[in-house]
């Protein structure tokens, strides 16, 4: 529901309609007609077009560069990225709306997940904590390494059937790189 990917109430998503909650609650049961002008009115609250309120995200393809690989283990230095055009591009679909980026996952700390070898695809725009969430984050010397998110206290954790493994535990506010959002892997 695109309300909910704005990140709206449907308090909010009516307020900026200028409509009641009530009106909205018929409209998304499907208890009220959703015409022209509706769809105008729910479009412009969320900043889209009419007709992106049915174009299916599943059904668009992106180009996400395969820009280097991330360390499942350590925090490690990656390839220095120069120009992103420079990159082979990967067809995704069904990703919202943001700043992806692709990289080929090396080591075992996350083999429960994304084994090695797999390509993980990170929302760069994406770096908002949520327990359990998947993320690449960095050091300030450029290192980085992708884990699990668990919070009390804030760590960043492996998921792997390797136990040498230990969570990292942020000194101050997380480094993060982007919200890991798929794993794909060639069989």
């Amino acid at each position: 529901m695109f309300r909910e990917k704005a990140g709206l109430t449907r308090d909010q998503l009516a307020f900026h309609m200028g409509i009641s909650t009530s009106q909205l609650t018929k409209l998304e049961r499907g208890e009220r007609r959703l015409t022209k002008e509706w769809m105008e009115r729910i479009a412009g609250a969320l900043h889209i077009s009419p007709a992106d309120l049915f174009d299916e995200p599943a059904s668009r393809l992106i180009s996400v560069p395969l820009i280097s690989w991330v360390s499942a283990g350590g925090l490690a230095q990656p390839d220095t990225v120069t120009e992103i055009i420079d990159f082979p591009m990967l067809e995704v679909s069904g990703l919202p709306a943001g700043e992806w980026i692709a990289l080929r996952v090396e080591g075992d700390s996350m083999d429960r997940i994304s084994p090695p070898e797999s390509i993980i695809l990170v929302n760069r725009k994406d770096r908002r904590l949520v327990a359990n969430g998947c993320y690449v984050i960095a050091d300030q010397h450029g290192n980085a390494t992708y884990k699990r998110y668990r919070p009390n206290p804030d760590r960043f954790e492996p998921v792997s059937t390797n136990p040498a493994h230990e969570p990292i535990f942020p000194d101050n506010e997380a480094p993060v790189v982007g919200r890991v959002r798929r794993t794909m892997l060639d069989m």
